[in-house]
């Protein structure tokens, strides 16, 4: 592997040359994007979306995906209209509150589970139950300002039914899950025992969130094993294949990279740490990353290896590697996430679109990888990148991307996949992910450099994305700061329920990334390759039942009581008039999650949320 250092190193002075000059010369010739220029390139955006969105309402709904070129229909993944799912909560980060509620209204009367389809358990988990968790967050929660007064929890009962009939695929000897299930029958006899690391070690954001707002831990914990078995089963280099039997633990595959078949393994390692705190996923995390930059990264390149030698398999650039910049930037490691975004973007500007695979040896595109199906990955990356550090030449990147779509991927009624990137040759598909991810990053970028008004920067809460670009909210709730008496069965971390769990400074920094940390540019730039293991106890077994939280505690929100007021009443059955006390309080988002759950044990949060409940006052928001 050392000796073939230097061709990628010489092959990244080409291109580093080559993307500078071009950048110098942009800039020579004309200015960046202004302001008023970003917030016409983020109204552009959201017509993109309005465009393909209502192309599907119109023309394809209530099936799965839209032909755009020939306005029509088709089912793809299960036959429940899986793209107005997948648009959910792009529809409440425009804040279009008409079009949100009405589609929800329609999928919790309409929707079914119930039906014989056999499905792919990783699409569905990151398309259709990703999309109903977040669509449900946003809509129960009146800080959101997406409430929806109607709205009465059918989509988390959607999604706990969908969960449900996804679990059969869990059942292997190695906890890995099988890659697909039927919905109504569990999992066919003849299902190929075969499945990918993506597959089977992307699931845990989606069903953790399930268990959190459940109060069952089952979908957490299959999803977890599925990690623990994957990892159990690396080489000896800290490096994981491609391809996995689920019966028997033998890799089918032994090419190790970060991009097709293997991306989001890495990606829900870190985002399962920053999101609920699990130590086991950051200690993962380390040293798998440590690995892939040390075995498969050749600067500013990433190489697909044999996971037991290191011999160099591929020399291949895939278009699912361009999500690695976006994820080093959550793990504060910046300096190779500017390189590596540097050379993946200079693919997309030699052909319009980045293919599928780009050969490094011959530097062209590789035979039968030629296609861009509308994917997002560097366009998340650039966001990422543009929110780390503020550099414009991220905007100009994201202009050339909205050119590139208007002008090739365009089609009567959304968008098209692109068959061929050297031809630009359109093909009669478009994938839910478009209206998920590629045009909400768009949007996000944009709407950061005109100042942004969203969810995502100035909502309530920190969110972490999904793999499919979904909000997951980081609520008391759902990231659990004190383990101990969140959810029925959740993990304590002694006996007796009251040892305090103080997060590490890793996870704080982590979450400010989500947030404005990284707002004058400054970010931090070393990831923490250590264990914190040694200075925080695991957590342990199932423990007993605790209550439940309080409508404060799951959404960091305290009550402070202020003066009573006495008022007289109507005069009661007796004649005689009723004195009653007005308790007026003020509604103040919590700054530290540490306040969000009381210092005392089980039995106390059972008095607190019992004493909650019985309170019906007026509430004053102070947020």
């Amino acid at each position: 592997m050392e000796a073939k250092k230097p061709v990628f190193q010489f092959l990244w002075l080409f291109f580093f040359v080559s993307a500078y000059h071009n950048a110098f010369m942009r800039r020579a010739l004309a200015e960046g994007v202004t302001p008023q220029e970003a917030k016409q390139l983020r109204d552009e955006v959201r017509g993109m979306f309005y465009h393909a969105f209502n192309g599907y309402m119109d023309h394809a709904f209530p099936l799965d995906e839209l032909r755009p070129l020939t306005c029509g229909g088709e089912d793809t993944l299960g036959g429940y209209a899986l793209t107005l799912i997948d648009s959910l909560d792009m529809l409440a980060l425009l804040g279009d509150k008409e079009r949100f509620a009405a589609s929800v209204e329609w999928i919790g009367k309409s929707l079914r589970f119930d039906i014989n389809k056999t499905v792919s358990v990783f699409e569905t988990t990151i398309r259709v139950l990703g999309g109903l968790l977040s669509a449900h967050l946003i809509a129960s929660d009146y800080a959101t300002g997406m409430k929806i007064p109607s709205y009465d929890n059918q989509l988390l009962n959607l999604a706990e039914d969908l969960a449900r009939r996804l679990l059969p695929a869990f059942d292997t000897p190695t906890g890995i899950p099988f890659g697909s299930v039927n919905l109504l029958y569990g999992v066919d006899e003849h299902e190929s025992k075969i499945t990918s690391t993506a597959g089977g070690g992307t699931l845990t954001l989606e069903f953790g969130v399930l268990s959190r707002l459940t109060n069952d831990p089952v979908f957490e914990e299959v999803t977890k094993n599925a990690v623990r078995g994957l990892w159990a089963r690396r080489s000896k280099l800290n490096l994981v294949g491609a391809h996995i039997n689920v019966f028997t633990g033998e890799w089918t595959q032994k090419d190790a990279g970060i991009g097709t078949s293997i991306d989001s393994f890495y990606e829900y390692l870190l985002k399962a740490y920053v999101l609920f705190g699990d130590e086991e996923s950051l200690f993962i995390f380390q040293e798998a990353y440590r690995a892939a930059m040390h075995y498969l990264y050749n600067d500013p390149w990433y190489v697909e290896v044999n996971m037991d030698s290191a011999a160099i398999v591929w020399p291949l650039f895939n278009s699912l590697q361009a999500f690695w910049p976006g994820l080093q930037v959550l793990a504060g490691d910046i300096d190779p996430a500017v390189q590596t975004h540097t050379a993946f973007f200079s693919v997309w500007k030699r052909y319009g679109f980045t293919p599928e695979g780009f050969n490094l040896a011959t530097l062209s595109v590789q035979d039968g990888q030629k296609s861009y199906p509308l994917r997002p990955e560097l366009i998340e990356s650039t966001y990422w990148l543009y929110k780390a550090t503020r550099d414009p030449r991220y905007l100009d990147a994201g202009r050339d991307m909205v050119s590139s779509l208007q002008y090739g991927a365009r089609c009567p009624c959304g968008y098209c996949h692109i068959s061929d990137v050297e031809f630009h040759t359109q093909e009669d598909h478009m994938e839910s992910f478009f209206l998920a991810e590629t045009v909400k990053y768009l949007w996000l970028l944009f709407d950061l450099a005109v100042g942004p008004d969203n969810l995502v920067e100035n909502g309530p809460y920190k969110y972490i994305f999904s793999t499919e670009g979904h909000l997951l909210p980081a609520t008391p709730q759902i990231s659990l700061v004190r383990e101990h008496c969140s959810y029925v069965g959740a993990f304590c971390r002694s006996v007796g329920c009251k040892e305090d769990y103080h997060t590490s400074e890793i996870a704080t920094d982590l979450l400010e990334a989500n947030g404005s940390r990284f707002h004058e540019g400054q970010a931090h730039t070393g990831l923490p390759l250590y264990s914190t293991f040694e200075s925080t106890p695991t957590a342990g077994l199932i423990k007993g039942f605790c209550p439940g939280l309080s409508h404060g505690q799951k959404f960091g929100i305290s009550y402070i009581a202020s003066v009573n007021t006495a008022y007289q009443h109507e005069p009661a059955s007796d004649g005689k008039p009723t004195t009653l006390q007005s308790h007026s309080v003020a509604v103040v988002q919590n700054q530290s999650s540490d306040d969000s759950l009381p210092e005392n044990d089980c039995d106390n949060l059972q008095e607190s949320r019992e004493e909650g409940s019985e309170s019906k006052v007026p509430l004053q928001s102070q947020v």
